[in-house]
Order: structure tokens, then sequence, then C-alpha cells
């Protein structure tokens, strides 16, 4: 059970780092259109898998 609850948080932090990425790129970009929102979420996905990376060795120190 310990390692389903873990694989839940990462998800759950994985989601959060996305949703909150996509949105900051939505508001900074001038007009959506299916391209550019499709970038967007392509790149916030990457950047949202960076950022637990991150925040994960960051605490392993």
């Amino acid at each position: 059970m310990p390692d389903r609850a873990r694989a839940v948080g990462a998800v759950a932090e994985t989601l959060g780092w996305w949703a909150g990425l996509t949105l900051l790129w939505v508001v900074l970009i001038s007009s959506v259109d299916v391209l550019e929102a499709g970038v967007g979420a392509g790149a916030a996905a990457a950047g949202a898998w960076a950022a637990r990376a991150a925040r994960r060795a960051a605490a392993e120190r």
C-alpha cells in the first residue's frame, strides 16, 4: 500500500505542476489556437516533470 500512495502522490504533484504551468502558458500568449495549446501542454508536461525531479533532489539533500 505505501507504494500505491507514493505513486498517487507523484501523479497528483505532477498534475498540479502541469496545470499551473499550462495556465501560465495560456496567460502569457496573446491568442490561443489548437497548435499553441498543444505545444504549451507539452512544454508544461516537461516542466512539471523537471520541477518534481528538482524538488525531490533538493529534499534528499
